[in-house]
């Protein structure tokens, strides 16, 4: 029938793969009516539940369940909606899957691409495009907070504070503008509409929101937390006592760790990704040597690391060769281990700065959670209603950018206006781009192809 590649009629299996009570299968497309006829030989009715029987090309009962017919544009995807929910089995989904393909072969119906189905939703503007990314990140929540901001997101909070701000650019930029178009007035267009003092106040908000959003991309991907340390200082018993479970293998014995142990947690909220690494020394095993370079490399990619020694001994040269070797550009938080073997017992920060504790006994373990967060970058009093990415970061210190130059224009009063407008533009499409109206093709296939097919 020659539909382009967005109008094409697509098809999948939108429940997640394994077992499971019940399994849905998603079809989205223009005019959809008559493959539902075909599909089931009878005409049914938008918005309207149908309990019926599930049949391949030989007229074979599949499965039984629920039809559901929604019309453009009162549809997910703004298009016409086909949904069947049957048993969860996924050889009993496949069939119904190949089934719908056989039928649908005439009106070219094929499988839908990873987020399909949510990229049409944005393209035929049922939502904008942080709202679109916000249904991934409602899946993928690993924790309370995490979905509820995510939940924010998709109901439009994020957008609704970039589209007031693009509103108030907009409005200066109409100024700016219209000074332009008509020089001959010799209107003194910063004093007169107080152009300076407005821009001031949008970066101010835009700054706001910024904070906002570092908390929220905390709270999104969380924070890489690398172990690192001489052998046998307990780095694998913090990282059970912090999970809460035996993940790694603990013993008396040098070096039992020989590659990287990754461990999810939650600490108010905030997903941590603890990585226990091998003891860093010299050595000869060849083994441990391979995992001894990983650690080096997970160091590189770490957020904040943690460097474990031993409370009962003080700094030695291996100690001072680890810290040498730290990269200067991420926070390093020194954790002195096994409290519970010394005289002296301090759990909190000491002169230089370090933490006591015990992983065996759980000794400071709260007060170490807290600071974890605390060096993160983490404000428990400023979390974020909404979630944020790490292009939304990048659009937002971009627009905040180029305002501060717009700024600097605006002491100069109306001699570089044309630099002044060309500023607030720039600004005006950086902020455009979280939400989608300033969109390259390529950024949406990037963005679309993380999400999961039947989404």
């Amino acid at each position: 029938m020659g539909f382009s590649n967005n109008e094409q009629p697509i098809v999948a299996i939108a429940t997640a793969a394994g077992r499971g009570g019940i399994g849905v299968i998603r079809i989205s497309g223009p005019n959809l009516e008559n493959l539902l006829y075909d599909l089931f030989k009878r005409k049914l009715n938008p918005r309207q539940a149908y309990y019926l029987p599930f049949k391949d090309s030989s007229d074979e009962t599949i499965d039984s369940g629920i039809v559901l017919y929604f019309q453009a544009p009162d549809s997910y995807t703004g298009e016409d909606v086909i949904e069947l929910q049957g048993h969860g089995g996924q050889a009993v989904l496949q069939r119904v899957l190949n089934h719908c393909l056989e039928i649908g072969k005439k009106y070219d119906l094929r499988l839908a691409e990873p987020g399909e189905f949510t990229k049409r939703a944005f393209l035929n503007d049922k939502m904008d495009l942080a709202q679109a990314e916000a249904v991934a990140d409602l899946i993928e929540a690993s924790s309370e907070a995490a979905a509820r901001s995510a939940m924010a997101s998709l109901s439009g909070s994020f957008s609704k504070l970039i589209n007031n701000l693009n509103n108030r650019i907009i409005k200066l930029r109409m100024l700016v503008e219209a000074t332009l178009d008509f020089p001959e007035e010799e209107i003194d267009f910063l004093e007169k509409y107080q152009a300076a003092k407005t821009l001031d106040s949008i970066i101010k908000e835009l700054d706001n929101i910024l904070e906002q959003a570092q908390q929220g991309l905390i709270l999104r991907e969380g924070i890489n937390v690398v172990l690192v340390g001489q052998p046998n200082v307990g780095k694998s018993s913090l990282l059970n006592a912090l999970a809460g479970d035996e993940i790694a293998i603990v013993t008396d014995i040098a070096g039992t760790t020989r590659d990287r142990v990754v461990q999810q947690i939650n600490i108010q909220g905030v997903p941590l990704h603890i990585i226990d690494t091998a003891g860093l020394r010299e050595t000869s095993d060849e083994v441990e040597s391979i995992g001894i370079e990983r650690t080096w490399d997970s160091v590189s990619k770490a957020d904040l690391i943690l460097h474990l020694t031993d409370a009962r001994y003080p700094y030695n040269e291996m100690d001072d060769t680890i810290k040498n070797r730290l990269p200067f550009n991420i926070p390093v938080l020194v954790v002195n281990n096994k409290v519970d073997l010394l005289d002296n017992k301090n759990t909190t920060k000491n002169k230089d700065g370090n933490i006591y504790i015990s992983a065996k006994s759980g000794t400071g373990l709260d007060y170490l959670r807290k600071e974890l967060l605390k060096i993160a970058g983490w404000s428990a009093n400023s979390e974020s209603p909404w979630l944020a990415r790490k292009r939304h970061i990048d659009a937002l210190s971009q627009a905040l950018h180029h305002l501060y130059i717009a700024s600097e224009h605006a002491s100069h009063n109306d001699q570089v206006l044309d630099l002044f407008a060309e500023e607030l533009r720039m600004a005006h499409d950086s902020l455009g781009s979280i939400t989608g109206k300033f969109t390259s093709d390529d950024l949406l296939g990037e963005i679309f192809s993380s999400f999961c097919i039947g989404k």
